[in-house]
C-alpha cells in the first residue's frame, strides 16, 4: 500500500496556514493580554469555540477512534475561568457546527488540539494578568501528559486513518472551518459589550 509523500497532518499544517495568520493577527490586534478586561473577552471567545466543540469531544464514533477524547475538550476549565473572573456565561452564537462528517470534525478537532501547543506561550502572558492555570487560565493549562505528548497521540491517530478521496477534503475544509469560526467568535466577543463587564 502506498502512502502519501505528505503526512495528512502536515498537508492540514500548509492548508491552514493562511486562516491560521489571519487568526493570529486578529487576536494580536485585540491585545488580550494587555488588560483583564479584554482578556475577559478573549476567554469569551474560548469558552463559545469549546462548548460548541463539546458535541464532538463527546461523539461515540470519535471516542471509538480516540479513547481520551472527552477528557481532551477544554469546555468546563473555560466556563470555571469565567467564573473565576466573574465574567458572563456567553450566549451561544448562531452558526456553530451542528452536523459534521468524521472526516470533518477531526479537521475541526486538528484545530482544537493544535491549539493546546500555542497555549504554552499564551499561558506565560496570561501570568502578566496574576492568572494561571488554577485560576481564570485554566483552558491554557498544559493538560495531563504533556502538550507535546497528547499532541503526537491525535496526529498518529489522525495520519493512520484510511481516508477516501473525499473524506481528505472534508477534513480540510473542517481544519479550515475551525479558524473561520474562531475568528467569527473572537469578533464577536469584542463587539459584545457585555463580555467585559462583571456579572
Amino acid at each position: 500500500m502506498s502512502h502519501d509523500p505528505i503526512r495528512r497532518s502536515q498537508r492540514l499544517n500548509q492548508i491552514t496556514h493562511a486562516p491560521h495568520e489571519q487568526l493570529d493577527k486578529a487576536v494580536k490586534a485585540h491585545a488580550p493580554f494587555e488588560t483583564l478586561a479584554s482578556y475577559r473577552r478573549f476567554l469569551s471567545a474560548q469558552y463559545l469555540f469549546q462548548q460548541e466543540l463539546k458535541a464532538l469531544y463527546t461523539d461515540p464514533q470519535l471516542i471509538e477512534l480516540i479513547t481520551d477524547l472527552p477528557a481532551r475538550c477544554r469546555a468546563e476549565q473555560a466556563r470555571a475561568d469565567l467564573n473565576d473572573l466573574g465574567a458572563p456565561i456567553p450566549a451561544p452564537v448562531s452558526g456553530a457546527v451542528a452536523t459534521a462528517s468524521m472526516a470533518q470534525a477531526l479537521g475541526w478537532l486538528f484545530v482544537s488540539e493544535g491549539s493546546k501547543l500555542g497555549a504554552a506561550f499564551l499561558i506565560k502572558r496570561a501570568e502578566a494578568l496574576n492568572l494561571s492555570d488554577t485560576f481564570g487560565a485554566r483552558h491554557l493549562g498544559e493538560p495531563a501528559g504533556g502538550r507535546a505528548d497528547g499532541w503526537k497521540r491525535f496526529i498518529r491517530i489522525l495520519d493512520d486513518l484510511p481516508f477516501s478521496p473525499e473524506q481528505e477534503e472534508q477534513i480540510d475544509r473542517g481544519a479550515v472551518a475551525a479558524f473561520e469560526r474562531f475568528n467569527v467568535l473572537l469578533q464577536h466577543a469584542y463587539a459584545c459589550p457585555a463580555a467585559a463587564q462583571p456579572a
